[in-house]
């Protein structure tokens, strides 16, 4: 018998030469750090990002479209100071009442990609 243990990461798509507007946003806005990818990954361009165990992977799509509808979802600590970091930052936060129990927004990545920010009340 097998069993699913975590999520070991989350890819999101980005145009090419998106990977200096990623680091803006996953580093200094979100606080993740860079990751160095394996060489011969790097070939495809790219950034992979870590917050603790939190990965985030941005990988290169062409043609790209934003994901509008699927989404990573992040539980977060002090959802309320996020908020205003993000606002701070004019990072667009979508307030969302529809979930019981959590306290939860959205707000997009700088190529459009839905993220789901949440905390379990």
């Amino acid at each position: 018998m097998y069993r699913f243990k975590a999520i070991d990461h989350i890819q999101l798509a980005g145009p090419k030469g998106c990977e200096e507007t990623a680091r803006k946003f996953f580093i200094d806005i979100l606080g993740f750090e860079e990751m160095e990818k394996p060489a011969e990954l790097k070939k495809r361009g790219g950034v992979w990002f870590r917050n603790g165990s939190t990965q985030v992977h941005i990988g290169i799509e062409e043609p790209f479209a934003p994901a509008k509808k699927a989404h990573p979802a992040f539980e977060v600590e002090n959802i309320e100071a996020l908020k205003k970091h993000l606002r701070g930052n004019r990072v667009e936060v979508i307030e969302d009442n529809n979930l019981p129990g959590a306290n939860r927004f959205y707000t997009a990545d700088p190529f459009g990609n839905r993220i789901e920010i949440l905390e379990w009340n």
